[in-house]
């Protein structure tokens, strides 16, 4: 449980640094992704997680992140497909 209470901190960090970020972000950005180191509240944004993720590390080695997909509330869709058979 403990290291679940970390990674809800560091995800809260982020989120209040994605709030004060998100009106400068969203009209520019909207869809892309950023990634925001948590400490600092340094930001990359870019079209895709990998790329983003690829930049974050390099630029900011060894410092943890939150993702965000600027302008919605979630970075990935679950989609789910119900198959039916008819007989």
């Amino acid at each position: 449980m403990p290291a679940q209470n970390h990674v809800h901190r560091l995800q809260a960090k982020g989120e209040r640094f994605y709030r004060h970020l998100r009106a400068r972000l969203e009209p520019r950005h909207k869809g892309d992704i950023v990634a925001i180191e948590v400490e600092s509240g340094q930001y990359i944004v870019g079209k895709d997680e990998l790329q983003v993720a690829l930049k974050a590390v390099k630029g900011f080695p060894g410092k943890k992140f939150s993702f965000f997909r600027i302008g919605y509330p979630a970075v990935h869709k679950l989609r789910l497909r119900v198959c039916w058979k008819v007989e």
